[in-house]
């Protein structure tokens, strides 16, 4: 099936249940994306930061591009200018670093506050007494240059359902908890980002309004590697 077929697919079966595609657009060609893109898909989303910054260069400017992959501070200053929304949010210290700069570039930068849900030690995030201590420190409420608009989890990579499910269902209380407790007069807070090619039916099922679909979209990654370039062009 084409990457417009899959768009058209995806859309007819998310957009009625009001569930956001974010594309996932990691290591494809820009030919591919503006294929996505001119049959519709206006949001992608991308892991790597100079990859990111490379395709918002060269594609056209009303994309909104969100980056899911984890975020070091030091690259901040980089996409500040430009991205919608960072799923990745897993510190206060890279909530500040995103503030400082969204306040030099004159923006207020969507994030998502990824949570550790999975039983693997290789993914990143926040667990709960972690989270509680973040949104109860008085310096979240003086970042004026961040908008907190949900939470991100990744599910456990396995093939057992009842496993994911249950990991999903977990990230939907607590998503529920918080914002009653945190967020309740806050209409911002409203998006609960779970779900990739392999599990995005259970996320859906489970509550999630915002999936992350890469194979489902464009088919079977091919691994490409970017160099971020400092303030002097020299590459890092």
């Amino acid at each position: 099936m084409s990457i417009t077929t899959n768009i058209a697919s995806l859309q007819a079966e998310l957009a009625p249940i009001a569930v956001t595609l974010v594309a996932v657009s990691k290591t494809k060609p820009n030919e591919e994306i503006m294929e996505a893109y001119e049959a519709g898909q206006r949001i992608f989303g991308e892991n790597m930061v100079q990859e990111l910054v490379d395709k918002h260069e060269q594609l056209p400017k009303d994309i909104e591009w969100h980056l899911i992959g984890h975020l070091q501070t030091n690259k901040v200053k980089y996409i500040a200018p430009f991205v919608k929304m960072i799923h990745s949010i897993d510190s206060l210290k890279v909530l500040k670093e995103i503030n400082k700069h969204a306040e030099r570039n004159k923006r207020v930068i969507d994030c998502l506050l990824q949570i550790h849900i999975a039983d693997e030690d290789t993914k990143f995030g926040l667990d709960h007494a972690e989270l509680i201590e973040l949104l109860r420190d008085e310096e979240l409420a003086e970042l004026k240059n961040i908008r907190i608009c949900g939470l991100m989890g990744i599910a456990t990579n396995s093939p057992n359902p009842k496993i994911v499910k249950e990991e999903f269902y977990e990230l939907k209380m607590l998503f529920d908890g918080v914002k009653a407790s945190y967020f309740r007069k806050d209409d911002a807070f409203s998006i609960l980002s779970m779900g990739m090619s392999a599990d995005y039916k259970l996320a859906v099922e489970q509550g999630s309004n915002m999936v992350r679909l890469g194979s489902t979209v464009f088919g079977k990654r091919v691994t490409k590697h970017f160099k971020l370039k400092d303030d002097n062009n020299k590459e890092s």
